[in-house]
C-alpha cells in the first residue's frame, strides 16, 4: 500500500507541473465571453493573462527560497489550498476587478508550487537520470500550456466560470494526495536568497529568458504573420500554434535523456542555434504546411534550451536549489512578458526583422551565457 501511495504522490508531483501553465492559459480562448459577462472589452479581459503571469514571475524570484525555509511539502500543499480557494473566488467574481484580483492570487499561489516541485524532483531523482525526469516534467508543462485554450473554449461554450471550478477541483485533489515525504530531505540549514542569486544562476536565468522569450514566447508574432500573409482564421492560427506545445509533449522526455548524455551546455548550444534557424524560417517561408512543420521542430529546440536550464541549476551542488530554479523560472516567464512589448513595434515597421533579431540574440547570447558542465568554483 505504501508503494502505491508513493507512486501516486510522485505522479501528483508531475501533475502539479501541468496545473501551472494550464491555469495561466485557460482564459486565452474565452476572453470575449469574460469581457461580455463582466462588462469590459476583450482587450481589457486579456489583462487576466498578464495579471496571472506577471505576479507569477515576480513572486518566483523569492518563492523557492521561502518555500525551502518553510518546508517544501508544507508550502506546496498550502499553496494548492490557496489556489483552490482563489479559483473558486474567480468563478464567483461578480465584477472584473475581483476577477483580476483572484487571477493575481492564482499567479502568486502557482509561484509557490512550480519551483518547489522541480527542487523536490531533483531531491528524489538520481543525478544521472535527472534530465529524463525534468524532461517528463517539461512535457507535462507543455501539455498544460497546449490543452488550456481547448479546455477553456469548451467551458466557455457552457459558461466560462466552469473553467475555474475545474482548476479548483484539480488543486484540491493534488492537496489531498500530497507529495513524497522525501522531497524535503536534501535541505541543509536555512535557505539564503544570495545562494539563489549567485552569478551562475543568473547566467542560466538569461539563457531561460532567451530560450522562452525568443521561441515559445513568439507565438503571437507567428500569429500576426500568418494572418497578414496568408489570411489564416483564428481557428487556423490556434491550430498552427498548438504544434509547438505538441512537440514538447512528445519529445521533452527524450530531450531530457539527451541532456543526461551530452550535458546541459551542449544541449543549449544545439537548441539555441537550431532554434534560431527555425525562427528565421518561420518568419520567411511561404507555405503554411512548411511553417507548421518548422514550428513543431522549434518546439523541440525550445525544450533543449529550457529543460537544460532547469537541469543546470538543479544538478548543481550549490545551495538553495529551490530558490535557484525559482529565479531561473522568473527570468523565463519574464522573457515571455517582454517579447510582445519589444517586438510588436518592430514587426509593424519590418516584419522579417522581428524574427531575425530574437533569432540572432538566441543563437549568440544563449551559448555564451550558459555555464560550462560542470560549473567551476568561481562561477558559484
Amino acid at each position: 500500500m505504501s508503494g502505491y501511495r508513493e507512486s501516486l504522490q510522485r505522479a501528483a508531483l508531475y501533475v502539479g507541473g501541468f496545473l501551472g501553465p494550464f491555469g495561466g492559459g485557460v482564459v486565452v480562448s474565452m476572453l470575449p465571453e469574460i469581457g461580455e459577462d463582466t462588462g469590459v472589452s476583450a482587450g481589457v479581459a486579456a489583462t487576466t493573462v498578464t495579471a496571472y503571469l506577471g505576479v507569477f514571475a515576480v513572486f518566483m524570484l523569492f518563492s523557492g527560497t521561502l518555500g525551502a525555509r518553510w518546508g517544501r511539502l508544507r508550502t506546496v500543499r498550502t499553496a494548492y489550498v490557496v489556489y483552490a480557494v482563489v479559483s473558486v473566488a474567480a468563478a464567483l467574481a461578480p465584477t472584473f476587478s475581483l476577477l483580476i484580483g483572484a487571477r493575481m492570487l492564482q499567479g502568486a499561489g502557482n509561484a509557490f508550487t512550480t519551483p518547489l516541485l522541480l527542487a523536490a524532483l531533483a531531491a528524489i531523482t538520481p543525478r544521472e537520470s535527472l534530465g529524463r525526469a525534468l524532461g517528463l516534467f517539461g512535457a507535462m508543462q507543455a501539455a498544460g500550456q497546449t490543452t488550456a485554450p481547448l479546455v477553456g473554449g469548451l467551458a466557455a461554450e457552457v459558461n466560462w466560470r466552469w473553467a475555474f471550478v475545474v482548476l479548483a477541483a484539480a488543486a484540491v485533489v493534488l492537496a489531498v494526495i500530497g507529495l513524497p515525504d522525501r522531497m524535503d530531505e536534501d535541505e541543509e540549514g536555512p535557505a539564503r536568497l544570495r545562494d539563489a542569486l549567485r552569478p551562475r544562476v543568473l547566467r542560466v536565468g538569461v539563457v531561460a529568458l532567451l530560450g522562452f522569450g525568443a521561441l515559445g514566447g513568439l507565438g503571437f508574432l507567428l500569429a500576426f504573420r500568418v494572418e497578414d500573409d496568408f489570411g489564416l482564421s483564428p481557428a487556423g492560427r490556434g491550430a498552427l500554434l498548438t504544434v509547438f506545445g505538441l512537440a514538447g509533449i512528445l519529445t521533452a522526455r527524450r530531450v531530457g535523456t539527451l541532456i543526461d548524455r551530452i550535458g546541459a551546455h551542449r544541449s543549449v548550444l544545439l537548441g539555441a542555434v537550431s532554434g534560431a534557424v527555425l525562427l528565421v524560417a518561420a518568419g520567411a517561408l511561404g507555405s503554411i504546411a512548411v511553417i507548421a512543420a518548422v514550428w513543431f521542430v522549434a518546439g523541440i529546440a525550445s525544450q533543449c534550451v529550457l529543460v537544460a536550464a532547469n537541469a543546470a541549476v538543479l544538478g548543481d551542488s550549490g545551495g538553495n536549489r529551490g530558490g535557484a530554479v525559482s529565479v531561473v523560472l522568473a527570468f523565463r516567464f519574464g522573457g515571455a512578458a517582454l517579447a510582445p512589448a519589444a517586438l510588436t513595434p518592430l514587426y509593424a515597421t519590418h516584419p522579417t526583422a522581428a524574427f531575425v533579431v530574437p533569432a540572432v540574440l538566441l543563437a549568440v547570447m544563449a551559448p555564451l551565457m550558459m555555464p560550462s558542465d560542470p560549473a567551476s568554483a568561481t562561477d558559484r
